[in-house]
């Protein structure tokens, strides 16, 4: 299938946005004093059930191997972020958790984050509904409605 220009349109927009925010979340973590990866572990385990996970769920969580995910809570608890406990049920599993300190550094940062992401909802939601439009209307996607996804 041929993509027209409107599509492509629709795609730029929407990576423009998507990019915009990764930037965002890059700068105001490292400026927290931590990577973007540490902030995405820290959402992984404050979203589970209990406030804590096990190795193998934050490694395929955040995409990481077994050893990539154990590197990175290494480095969480370095920083007194999160802690390591042995799990009630299996000695041999580790469940992590946030500490006080990744608690507040978490809510801190998730509030930038839905600002941030609220403040760029006009580009977002374009973008979304040209995309939709395009899943819709393959050829000619923005065609019906003259409009096109500002793309700065």
């Amino acid at each position: 299938m041929a993509l027209d220009r409107s599509q492509y349109e629709g795609l730029a927009a929407f990576r423009y946005a998507l990019r915009q925010f990764l930037a965002f979340s890059e700068a105001v973590t490292q400026e927290a004093g931590i990577t973007p990866q540490q902030y995405q572990a820290l959402l992984v385990i404050k979203t589970q059930p209990r406030g804590e996970v096990v190795v193998r769920v934050l490694a395929e969580r955040m995409l990481l191997q077994h050893n990539g995910a154990v590197q990175l809570i290494d480095r969480l608890v370095s920083a007194s972020l999160v802690k390591r406990n042995h799990s009630p049920l299996d000695a041999r599993s580790v469940l992590v958790a946030m500490t006080a300190k990744g608690s507040k550094l978490l809510e801190h940062l998730a509030s930038n984050h839905i600002n941030e992401l609220l403040k760029h909802e006009p580009l977002l939601e374009e973008s979304l509904k040209q995309l939709r439009r395009m899943e819709r209307n393959p050829a000619g996607a923005t065609a019906n409605t003259g409009r096109r996804a500002n793309i700065r």
